[in-house]
């Protein structure tokens, strides 16, 4: 049983409309190519691949891509996008579900691996992809650095988006590494809005690295964003590649 928290019918229905910013060609041009450089003439495997805005532009993109996903109302959307023979998708958790075959590149986007809420199931999350993996395929994670600095003494809660349409904020649990991400969102024209909130368990690079090590896994590269920058102390997320040896 994983500890993930289960997209509901009612979210799977508005994830695309909220995330059409991340979702633009703009944004996504640069993931496509990075992903599409590591696969190289293999096979990709989405972790949590959701309702398809990385997977199915990717499998568009020339790359047979196949996806493993915890909530079926986020596959009955990417349904209506691409056909099940054109990019399959398995219902399960990213920790423990195995798909057939082997491919060139693994990969988890836009925080998911801090769905998994412990420490154990992130570390079979390692231990799946690099099942899955071929000798000398690829990991890759897209995850945030924790804003701890951010913290002033004595409080537990950082802001990330403050708008008309949208207030963000997380709270965290330092002891157990937990975050909670609140939302209240605009919904409608009314002036209401509307609250949600979701746990993660956040981890720091260097954990990151160990959970792969235990994994058979070598890190490769480590980049500030999808465009390759300089990864430094003062970068707000990570795209980290580790390799499977030959």
């Amino acid at each position: 049983m994983t500890s993930s928290e289960l997209w509901t019918h009612e979210t799977a229905e508005r994830y695309d409309a909220e995330e059409s910013e991340m979702s633009s060609a703009a944004a996504l041009g640069p993931t496509l190519a990075f992903l599409a450089e590591l696969a190289g003439d293999g096979r990709a495997l989405e972790f949590a691949i959701g309702t398809g805005r990385v997977g199915v532009p990717l499998r568009e993109h020339g790359v047979p891509v196949v996806g493993i996903e915890l909530s079926e109302h986020m596959v009955a959307v990417l349904r209506r996008k691409i056909d099940e023979d054109v990019l399959p998708v398995v219902v399960g958790d990213m920790a423990t579900t195995v798909v057939p075959g082997t491919f060139s590149l693994v990969y988890l986007v836009y925080n998911t691996i801090s769905n998994l809420l412990t420490q154990d199931e992130q570390v079979e999350c390692f231990r799946n992809a690099a099942r899955h993996l071929a000798p000398g395929g690829r990991f890759v994670i897209e995850l945030g650095v924790p804003p701890l600095r951010f913290l002033p003494p004595g409080q537990v809660a950082v802001p990330f988006d403050v708008s008309e349409s949208h207030l963000g904020f997380d709270t965290f649990d330092l002891v157990e590494q937990i975050l909670v991400s609140h939302h209240f969102t605009r919904d409608g024209d009314d002036g209401r809005y509307r609250r949600d909130n979701s746990r993660h368990r956040y981890a720091w690079p260097a954990e990151l690295d160990l959970m792969a090590r235990i994994a058979g896994l070598e890190p490769e590269r480590r980049v500030a964003d999808w465009d390759g920058a300089p990864f430094t102390q003062d970068s707000a997320k990570h795209i980290s590649v580790w390799r499977k040896p030959a």
